[in-house]
């Protein structure tokens, strides 16, 4: 009774991946949890889902650079960035070789027993997931959740779509959420009208946003806007 009570968590999405090639979140799963922190906040929140036509190709550009350079390569998980954040050390991997086997353990390990977090090994589709469905918690079973969620993801919904989604729930500051929200609140532009640096300056606020947004820049983010301009 428990192993099929925990299949119908694992499985069960509502709205279903599909339903997002038709419709814009009403309400991301991250949103409601902001709402239901701190309410007041939420009734000023900031929010205007656009067509990717309508961000530029700048925006589109940075947000790859700096969170999923092989976003349109992968097919959801980007195994080589989770490698080297694990900490593995060789560039291939055999599922029948012993050594192979034993240093991937021991990194996983490494990783678990640091409790430090996974960076740049999280995809565009699993944050999208997230963002959509879950909740910003670590516990293991929610982390499985997120992968089978974004694998479902990739199958039902185009790359484009998936991009496009994310830009437009990602969070750029205190109740801001998707790049036309965050272009109007921090440039007074719309998104489509934005530059190679004022992109720069969003992409980089992630995945802190309430504390390194474009009002408020501390060393961390400028370095981080002027590394994402040099790539691109």
């Amino acid at each position: 009774m428990l192993a099929a009570l925990a299949v119908v968590w694992l499985f069960f999405l509502w709205p279903p991946p599909v339903w997002y090639n038709v419709a814009w979140p009403q309400e991301t799963a991250f949103q409601a949890m902001r709402r239901h922190a701190d309410p007041a906040a939420a009734a000023d929140r900031q929010y205007k889902p656009v067509p990717l036509s309508a961000i530029a190709p700048a925006m589109r550009r940075a947000v790859l650079v700096s969170e999923d350079h092989r976003f349109y390569e992968h097919d959801g998980f980007d195994l080589l960035e989770m490698r080297k954040a694990l900490g593995y050390p060789r560039d291939s991997f055999d599922i029948v070789d012993a050594r192979d086997r034993r240093d991937l353990a021991r990194a996983v390990r490494r990783t678990l027993a640091s409790d430090r977090e996974m960076r740049g090994a999280s995809t565009i589709t699993q944050q999208l997931a997230k963002n959509l469905y879950l909740s910003p918690s670590r516990n293991p079973l929610r982390k499985v959740k997120e992968a089978v969620t974004a694998a479902r993801m990739e199958l039902w919904l185009s790359k484009d779509r998936i991009l496009e989604l994310y830009l437009n729930t990602a969070e750029f500051g205190e109740e801001i959420w998707g790049v036309e929200a965050a272009s109007q609140a921090y440039f007074g532009k719309s998104a489509a009208r934005l530059t190679r640096g004022e992109a720069a300056a969003l992409a980089a606020t992630l995945p802190h946003p309430r504390t390194s947004n474009p009002a408020y820049q501390p060393g961390r983010m400028r370095w981080k806007q002027n590394w994402i301009l040099r790539r691109m």
